[in-house]
């Protein structure tokens, strides 16, 4: 059971990835802004962030560049999610160090085997 933490601040985003993690099985938790996301991290230390770009007060991309820099934290895995999925945005994100890329809306099939992948669990 992987410990995921979902950085969204769209509630129907969040409570569709709520409904699929928890039937899934993981732990997770909700962050709506990017503002505290770095303490949250270092907190808890999850598996995996799924880290919308989008973000009141602190963006998703921001919060990437300061997790990187950080190296206790550099090795948490994100999964970013935008719904600007250009290929501009995709090739920033993983400049920045992103794990994956996700566009929006995705399919739930697309978003599990993303996560599995970077979970290491094909």
């Amino acid at each position: 059971m992987a410990r995921i933490l979902v950085i969204e601040d769209e509630d129907n985003i969040a409570i569709a990835l709520d409904f699929l993690l928890t039937r899934d099985g993981h732990r997770h938790e909700r962050l709506a802004s990017g503002k505290d996301a770095l303490s949250s991290i270092r907190q808890s230390r999850p598996d995996l962030v799924l880290l919308d770009v989008m973000l009141p007060e602190v963006s998703g991309y921001q919060v990437l560049q300061d997790l990187r820099a950080d190296p206790d934290l550099a090795q948490v895995r994100v999964l970013l999610m935008t719904a600007r999925g250009s290929v501009v945005e995709h090739r920033k994100g993983m400049a920045l160090g992103a794990d994956g890329f996700i566009a929006k809306p995705f399919e739930l099939s697309e978003l599990r085997a993303e996560m599995a992948r970077l979970l290491g669990r094909q």
